[in-house]
């Protein structure tokens, strides 16, 4: 009993500063150990945000500057080439990603967890999993052609010399 209260009064724990309930040191900012993980972590991030701002920051001035010099349609057409490009585009992918992931792509079915994903990206049941059965737009056929002169590259020999 002496032994164990004489090594608690010799290690002066602390409370860590963000008051979790655990102890810190003084070697981790008086922080314990996951806090002054979460604390590297979120300085590291303040660092790379503040260098991708730096950087954002630097290329428009010398954007501005190049465009200066030249003459206005050239800064007319810089103007043009940052404007979105279209916003149909967008509305379609937004469209294709809204729908569920657990109703089937041809019958609306739900599949829940035995849903079957294909290689055009929707989810199908078990009677529409073949593309057979769906309609599938994945072109099959050019995708073996790439694995077949991938795994079997055109190998030639030198000619030998005639004595």
């Amino acid at each position: 009993m002496a032994e164990e209260q004489n090594w608690e009064e010799t290690n002066n724990h602390t409370p860590c500063a963000n008051n979790c309930g655990f102890f810190g040191s003084p070697t981790t900012l008086n922080l314990c150990s996951k806090c002054y993980k979460d604390h590297c972590v979120k300085e590291q991030h303040m660092s790379t945000a503040k260098i991708a701002v730096e950087k954002s920051f630097s290329q428009p001035q010398h954007q501005i500057e190049s465009s200066s010099s030249s003459s206005s349609s050239s800064s007319s057409s810089l103007a043009t080439a940052l404007a979105p490009v279209s916003t149909d585009s967008v509305v379609a992918e937004v469209a294709v990603k809204s729908q569920p992931r657990n109703r089937c792509g041809s019958c609306k079915r739900r599949v829940g967890l035995t849903g079957f994903t294909c290689r055009c990206g929707t989810t199908f049941c078990g009677t529409h999993r073949y593309p057979e059965q769906h309609a599938c737009t994945f072109d099959f056929k050019t995708m073996g052609k790439e694995a077949i002169a991938k795994a079997n590259p055109v190998v030639k020999g030198v000619k030998l010399e005639k004595i």
